[in-house]
């Protein structure tokens, strides 16, 4: 077991007030339902979804393009893609869209704001956001686990699943429930509203970053790239486990979006 897995036990056990967050790549390895009842079995009080903060980011983004009509980003949701500008290219740092909160870090000041005193805990597919987080964001004591990282800590509490019928999220989002692919906050966030096609850039993939940056600085006219890391973003993170190809898990995530849309306009 992980050293963050046995951390998050260790809470469990002494009862600790805990806030799960799960990131909006969780469809592909669970159904909603069953995935927060397991949560609050083991003893998670509150269950928000990321793409809730992701909400949160994309206003940001909006907001601050159309302050300043000369504005050029980078967006910087991702960390892995953060450290690499910082790292190799430190001369583009100037472009990353920092003064915008991830979604995690979104989320987690929401968890802060309805739940104080309950420690937040990512879940998703990533490892470097433990770094986002223990390095930029310390204040805010977010626990990082993967969901490789979950059914360890599942297995070793022997969660089951109990009544599912209420097991909802306390704070969600619709909206931005294809954020985790690439181009999701492009597409969730109506920036295509206000800038032109030729304005944007979708990358991902870590070989596809170094072209992408200098294709930004070469071109002017590019003022905003939206850009992950992991190929075909966030549902290829090495803390996901699926056999699923790349477009069946982007296929996962626009049904689980497409379904909570009917839902919300049946309800």
């Amino acid at each position: 077991m992980t050293p963050d897995a046995q951390k998050l036990v260790e809470l469990l056990k002494h009862k600790q007030q805990l806030a799960a967050m799960i990131a909006p790549s969780f469809p592909i390895m669970y159904k909603e339902n069953e995935l927060i009842a397991k949560l609050r079995v083991i003893g998670f009080t509150y269950v928000l979804e990321v793409a809730a903060g992701a909400k949160r980011t994309n206003e940001a983004v909006l907001k601050a393009l159309r302050d300043d009509s000369n504005a050029r980003f980078i967006t910087s949701p991702c960390p892995s893609f953060v450290r690499f500008v910082r790292t190799k290219f430190p001369q583009y740092e100037k472009y990353l869209a920092e003064q915008v909160d991830s979604p995690m870090i979104a989320t987690a000041r929401i968890a802060n704001e309805m739940y104080p005193g309950f420690q937040p805990v990512f879940i998703g597919p990533c490892n470097v956001k433990k770094l986002e987080s223990s390095q930029d964001y310390p204040e805010l004591n977010i626990l990082v686990i993967t969901y490789k990282e979950l059914e360890e800590v599942f297995a070793a509490v022997q969660a089951g699943i109990e009544d599912t019928q209420q097991a909802s999220f306390d704070v969600s989002e619709v909206s931005t429930k294809i954020y985790p692919y690439d181009g999701g906050l492009t597409d969730s966030s109506g920036v295509r509203d206000i800038l032109s096609d030729d304005e944007i850039r979708v990358v991902s993939g870590w070989k596809a970053c170094e072209e992408a940056l200098t294709e930004f600085e070469s071109n002017p006219k590019i003022r905003l790239v939206d850009i992950l890391f992991c190929e075909g973003g966030c549902i290829n993170g090495p803390g996901v486990v699926s056999g699923l190809s790349i477009e069946d898990r982007k296929k996962k995530i626009q049904e689980y979006y497409t379904m909570s849309k009917l839902s919300q306009y049946a309800s």
